[in-house]
């Protein structure tokens, strides 16, 4: 009886040992990556100057939201940070930063999701919203619905006494001597501008303390889009996506994203394919998405808090730190 109680304490010594446990549980990882969209990005049409501002545009997002991680909060409460940030920025094509329509407006989209719940909220074709990931938000949390578009998404930011902004604030020059360039080459409704007016965007993916994960995208579409065109980052599954095992952020040329479900496919891999989430948004970014003839990229978030941040552009415009407390700014391969 002496062997035998020798024996199991052995084996439950061996387990433990083997489970990377020692009686006490470590601390989960927690981990956000964030993009400002991806596209035709040269060095040589980027300033020094702005160059160091867009860095640091990221790097204050990336920090603020991490901050929130470190100090147990949620992840969706640190997407929606960032997300904020990034909208307030000129540098993006979000909020302030969006870009004109054909008739020299803006028109804004963004999408949030809670990977825990899959509770979702989205809007699109709003037009006087300062941080339209607010709304989102506001969408899943506070209404029965998951998108909401236009005017009465409008209304129902009045409703949650969300700040508006006049045409004004989102009016900024460089984007508004982009749209008179790109206005310049448009001919006639079906005319096609170069890729580089089909991207921009801004995102966020996070795994908080508690092992959920969040996502959430912002944008100003497509320069020179007509007939309240809307893209994939208000789709959920297309430009937006979370669940218990993967978060997805998406920027490029969304018609792309939509037709082939960019985001949800990534994590449907991860959950039904066993991909690691590199392989998966490998697989769908630098393979699927050329091959239909569509370009731009990803955020995906693991719930082992592995980044991947694949694309097919010349740059993208990204940070994360990891699960390991790796941290990267970078806009080139």
């Amino acid at each position: 009886m002496l062997e035998f109680d020798r024996l199991l304490r052995n084996a439950i010594f061996i387990a433990l040992l083997f489970s990377g446990s020692s009686g006490t549980n470590a601390d989960p990882p927690i981990a956000i990556a964030i993009h400002g969209g991806a596209g035709t990005i040269s060095k040589s049409e980027i300033s020094e100057a702005r160059e160091t501002e867009i860095r640091a545009d990221l790097a204050k997002a990336l920090d603020a939201g991490y901050a929130i991680l470190e100090e147990g909060g949620t992840a969706l409460d640190a997407v929606t940070r960032v997300v904020v940030l990034l909208e307030d920025s000129p540098h993006f094509n979000a909020g302030r930063g969006a870009v004109f329509t054909a008739d020299g407006r803006n028109e804004l989209d963004a999408a949030i999701m809670d990977g825990a719940t899959r509770r979702a909220g989205a809007v699109a074709g709003v037009t006087r919203i300062k941080n339209p990931i607010l709304l989102a938000r506001g969408v899943m949390e506070r209404s029965p619905h998951v998108m909401l578009i236009g005017g009465g998404a409008e209304a129902f930011a009045a409703e949650l006494k969300l700040e508006f902004a006049p045409p004004e604030y989102f009016k900024t020059e460089d984007r508004w001597q982009q749209y008179l360039r790109a206005k310049a080459q448009a001919e006639g409704p079906r005319a096609m501008l170069p890729a580089v007016n089909y991207f921009g965007t801004v995102g966020a993916v996070a795994l908080d303390a508690k092992g959920e994960l969040a996502a959430a995208t912002s944008t100003g579409g497509m320069m020179m889009k007509r007939y309240g065109r809307v893209g994939d980052v208000p789709i959920i599954g297309a430009g937006t996506f979370a669940d218990r095992n993967c978060a997805v952020s998406a920027t490029g040329w969304g018609e792309f994203f939509i037709r082939l479900n960019v985001a949800a496919d990534i994590c449907a891999r991860v959950a039904y394919g066993k991909f690691s989430v590199a392989n998966a948004a490998d697989e769908v970014v630098l393979k699927k998405v050329p091959e239909l003839g569509g370009n731009g990229g990803v955020i995906a978030l693991g719930a082992d808090g592995r980044v991947r941040m694949p694309f097919n552009t010349s740059g993208m415009y990204r940070a994360a730190i990891d699960g390991r407390g790796k941290r990267v700014i970078a806009i080139f391969p």
